[in-house]
């Protein structure tokens, strides 16, 4: 036996190796090719990525994502804290209150006085009207005194004559001469009343117009209360400035999707516009191949295609053509042409239908277009190596 396989070995391998090669060279020549209706090209699977950037300046005090996590919307990446904006914030806090405090008590007073001075002026103008009757009645009493003392001093002259003719005795005209003294003794009496009736009624208009004065007083407390309140609502709304601020400091998930990359660290002072990390929606997944001039015309948008990864060959994913460039660009290296001529190809992209699980960002995939909406494969295996 062994005699054989020296004797024929070699002559039997070189037959081996010429069947082998005869098997290629009719696979080459005899290769499975694509319906006309069908385009299929390689490419890698993109989205839109979303920035999760800072608004506002701050130090990160924690984070809580690592690169690949999925991610819900509303969930906390990173909180950012800045003593400066707390401090504004409880100083403004402390303005408000203090203004508060103010406010109340120019109300409180403001009650008391729309009470008080309204009650305080009606009281002096009956007082300055007592005064004004006293007077008048002191005036009253003086005329008619005087008008009773010329009586006297005429009865007086009259029964002096009298005495002095005996016609009547001194005792009569001694009565007359008592009630004329008692008379001008009750002027002088009535004079010096209306003196004080005088100074009563000038402290009445006095007191009157002090108390007119203080209306002022309310008006001056009206626009108090007026611009302390301004003022609390200015305060207030640079406190909601603050407040959302601050909030902005809670950095959340705008997407349900996966965490594409962390790029900040706990620690580091984030200025605004800074990246904590970059994320992506899964709806957002495409796949996008390059196509040449000749097949780029045959391809519409809606056309209906299937998705193929490497790992999952018996697993295609439903896709439509979503978009494709107008605009040629230049070949990229990792995108295969069907000839070294062509130099310049266009970029579709194929959206799946729903959200697949299977699909990651920048991960390699074929897809198969159909340009008549049948003869989709159902495996990598039906259609040629590309």
């Amino acid at each position: 036996m062994s005699k054989f396989f020296k004797k024929y070995g070699s002559l039997i391998l070189f037959s081996v190796l010429i069947l082998i090669s005869l098997f290629y060279i009719y696979k080459k020549l005899n290769s499975r090719k694509l319906p006309p209706t069908l385009i299929a090209a390689v490419g890698r699977i993109d989205g839109d990525l979303i920035n999760l950037n800072t608004k506002y300046s701050g130090r990160i005090k924690n984070i809580y994502i690592n690169d690949g996590q999925p991610i819900k919307k509303g969930t906390v990446v990173a909180i950012l804290e800045s003593k400066e904006y707390k401090a504004r914030e409880k100083q403004i806090e402390n303005q408000i209150k203090m203004l508060q405090k103010q406010l109340k008590s120019n109300v409180y007073e403001l009650e008391i006085a729309e009470k008080i001075i309204p009650n305080s002026i009606t009281k002096a103008r009956l007082n300055v009207k007592i005064a004004q009757n006293n007077k008048k009645k002191l005036l009253d009493n003086i005329n008619k005194l005087k008008f009773k003392i010329e009586q006297d001093r005429r009865d007086y002259l009259r029964y002096k004559n009298l005495v002095e003719n005996e016609a009547v005795g001194k005792r009569k005209l001694e009565l007359v001469k008592l009630q004329l003294d008692s008379d001008i003794e009750s002027l002088n009496a009535l004079k010096e009343e209306l003196k004080t009736a005088n100074k009563a009624l000038e402290v009445a208009n006095i007191t009157l117009g002090d108390q007119i004065a203080r209306q002022k007083k309310i008006k001056a407390l009206k626009s108090n209360i007026k611009a302390l309140r301004d003022q609390i609502k200015a305060y207030k709304s640079s406190l909601n400035e603050i407040k959302a601020i601050l909030a902005e400091m809670t950095i959340k998930s705008p997407i349900d999707g996966y965490v594409v990359e962390k790029i900040a660290n706990k620690g580091e002072v984030a200025p605004p516009g800074y990246t904590i990390a970059t994320l992506v929606d899964p709806h957002s997944l495409y796949l996008k191949v390059y196509v040449d001039t000749i097949t780029n015309g045959k391809i519409k948008i809606g056309d209906k295609a299937e998705i193929f990864l490497d790992a999952y060959p018996d697993k295609p994913i439903p896709a439509r053509v979503v978009r494709i460039a107008q605009k040629a660009e230049f070949t990229p290296k990792e995108v295969n042409v069907r000839s070294d001529r062509i130099q310049r190809v266009y970029a579709v992209h194929l959206k799946p239908l729903k959200v697949n699980p299977l699909l990651k960002l920048g991960i390699p995939a074929i897809g198969v277009i159909s340009i008549n909406g049948k003869g989709l494969p159902k495996s990598l295996k039906d259609i040629p190596e590309i």
